[in-house]
């Protein structure tokens, strides 16, 4: 299969992505207290999370697991035809898993696996979140009421997951998903070592970049959206008053302009809240920008030196990957 002239617009955002961990009560109390998130439903294992405005019932399903990881992303489909036809184009690709009968909050899935091993789910029936009584807004074109606890994340802006293989997973993306790329690295021996890919007007609903140990399927990072650069240096006050681990930040990236705040949940995992700014990809023929390996040793925007841990720290652990 080869890149089409024509973009492939069949699937419309990300919608949400579920999490492991080995410490879901302290990881709820994480997403719920400090992040501000609002719970939305249990099933089994899982516990369902949303942003303040995420207009779907969840943007986080978080599972009791042995050990810390992403369980699967989804990205939801513009039509339930657009989802049919991402499933004949996946049907046979040896990327495949096979249709489930959805999950709370949404319908019928089709699940399929990228080439380094993340699990992809595929969906379009949803359910819109209704706010009940004590958490209905005064604006009737927000979902919920602003909830003035922790942190306040508004809504799930994108995840960055490592992988063995960039070139070989940007393919994938593009020509079964039709993602488009915005940014890419290219190493000065030729290797791709980061790709930054939409589905919408923002410049990126997700990236991938290297995992320098050569482990395949691990994750890397989930980013909620806050509303203002201020908002993101308040919530490294609220993060050091709640004894939560800071990697890196807040700063601004270079690639993508995002300005950013790294921590680690109780479970693990690595969680970004950020501003990305008022950078939108209105460009129907926009060119990709390529950064050069002298380039990315430069570090950030403002000359802060990227942390090891960000290039080194992944979950699961490398001695739990499968």
């Amino acid at each position: 299969m080869t890149t089409q002239d024509e973009p492939v617009l069949d699937l419309a955002h990300l919608g949400h992505l579920e999490l492991l961990t080995p410490k879901p009560d302290e990881s709820l109390r994480f997403f719920v207290d400090v992040l501000g998130m609002t719970e939305s439903g249990r099933q089994g294992d899982s516990v369902y999370l949303r942003g303040w405005d995420d207009y779907e019932r969840h943007s986080l399903k978080l599972t009791a697991s042995k050990k810390p990881g992403m369980g699967h992303m989804a990205f939801r489909a513009r039509s339930q035809p657009a989802l049919e036809r991402r499933v004949a184009a996946l049907k046979g690709s040896g990327y495949d898993i096979g249709w489930t009968d959805g999950d709370l909050g949404h319908g019928p899935a089709f699940l399929c696996r990228d080439p380094d091993g993340h699990q992809i789910e595929l969906y379009y029936e949803t359910e819109w979140y209704v706010a009940p009584p004590e958490l209905k807004p005064a604006l009737k074109n927000q979902a919920q009421r602003f909830p003035a606890r922790g942190v306040n994340v508004r809504r799930l802006d994108h995840l960055n997951c490592l992988a063995s293989d960039i070139r070989a997973n940007r393919i994938f993306y593009e020509d079964y998903l039709g993602c488009r790329l915005t940014e890419q690295i290219i190493q000065n021996d030729g290797n791709e070592a980061g790709m930054w890919m939409t589905l919408t007007n923002k410049s990126y609903d997700f990236a991938f970049t290297r995992d320098h140990t050569g482990a395949k399927g691990r994750f890397h990072h989930l980013t909620y959206a806050l509303d203002s650069r201020e908002d993101v240096l308040r919530a490294a006050d609220i993060f050091l008053e709640a004894g939560v681990p800071i990697e890196s930040g807040p700063h601004k990236h270079a690639v993508q302009q995002t300005f950013f705040l790294y921590v680690y949940e109780p479970g693990g995992n690595r969680v970004e809240v950020c501003n990305a700014g008022a950078r939108l990809i209105l460009a129907p023929d926009w060119k990709p920008i390529v950064w050069t390996e002298e380039e990315r040793k430069k570090g950030q925007a403002w000359g802060m030196k990227t942390v090891e841990s960000f290039h080194t720290y992944g979950t699961p652990p490398v001695e739990d990957v499968d």
